[in-house]
């Protein structure tokens, strides 16, 4: 059967995306997958307040990716914002720009609906659907990790680290210097350790202990962060879903991906083929964010997906 064309708007802190995709259950079919950097965590995290450009910019993405997802003969476009928006002070500013602008309203989730979210988006790939799995979802304000089994969740939790605010908490020489990343790593590997452990690894612990003959659990990452280190890794201009989540990356080719990125000045990582140019300056703290989720919790190997919050809010719809 074919299935409801449909549109979702995420806006993240980092940036602004369109989903368009033909659903049918948990069958989505994308048609039209695109992004604009509007960095709406800007000078945000001083006073959590969302900055008035980067405001009016994310308004502007939204109405014409609204314009366009109407285009393609989709429903009336879903709109959904997650970190920046639910953190901020003056949320209403935001969400009074964006009526205005494309005359839709917007639902600002919360972290553990983002993380719902982004296992049920993640699992509906059949070959992820019945895995054991820590799910991974480093964005521009917040982190989501997900430990679960096909429908069945074991620990969820949204934690605030995330690039955008990793970036403003140590902004970064051009080229950034040894120290500055080993700064980064420290102050990355002791969130770990203060904030995540222990609540997340009673529940790996317990998952890790039950029946030696089932699969072990796997490190699955998803967003804007492993779809770049896949794309690098594979060396890929565009995007190919397929490449990317075929893609497996080992402990040492992130930490190569890391040591490379952060010894290059922002002009020079513009040559890195699967690097968008917007991209440049986020990715450092993102990739030392993996490369510490990794370490501290001894996983040495990840899969990327490419699936996540958007295809499991249309699906909801």
């Amino acid at each position: 059967m074919p299935g409801t064309r449909r549109a979702v708007i995420d806006i993240g802190t980092n940036s602004v995306k369109l989903l368009v995709a033909d659903v049918s259950g948990r069958v989505v079919q994308p048609v039209v997958e695109v992004s604009e950097q509007t960095r709406l965590g800007n000078g945000f995290y001083e006073a959590n307040r969302l900055q008035a450009q980067a405001i009016a910019a994310t308004a502007k993405a939204v109405a014409d990716f609204a314009t366009q997802a109407r285009n393609t003969g989709a429903t009336e476009p879903r709109i959904i914002a997650t970190s920046a928006a639910r953190d901020a002070l003056n949320t209403a500013e935001l969400t009074g720009a964006i009526e205005q602008a494309s005359g839709l309203k917007v639902e600002v989730i919360s972290g553990e609906q983002e993380a719902d979210w982004a296992f049920q988006g993640v699992t509906s790939d059949p070959d992820l659907a019945s895995q054991p799995l820590l799910l991974l979802d480093v964005g521009g304000g917040s982190t989501e990790f997900i430990l679960g089994q096909g429908e069945h969740k074991h620990f969820r939790h949204s934690f605030q680290l995330g690039t955008v605010r990793l970036m403003e908490k140590f902004p970064h020489s051009d080229p950034p210097t040894p120290q500055e990343l080993a700064a980064n790593r420290q102050w990355v590997a002791d969130f770990l350790e203060k904030e995540v452990r222990p609540k997340l690894g009673p529940a790996l612990r317990r998952e890790k202990k039950l029946d030696s003959e089932r699969r072990p659990v796997q490190l699955i990452g998803t967003g804007g962060t492993t779809t770049i280190l896949a794309r690098m890794e594979a060396q890929l201009d565009t995007f190919d879903r397929e490449r990317i989540e075929a893609t497996r990356l080992r402990l040492a080719q992130v930490r190569t991906h890391v040591e490379r990125l952060w010894s290059l000045p922002l002009a020079e990582r513009t040559n890195i083929i699967g690097l968008p140019k917007k991209r440049r300056d986020v990715i450092l703290p993102g990739v030392v964010i993996y490369e510490g989720v990794m370490q501290a919790f001894e996983f040495n190997e990840l899969r990327i997906s490419t699936r996540g919050l958007r295809f499991a809010a249309l699906m909801d719809a």
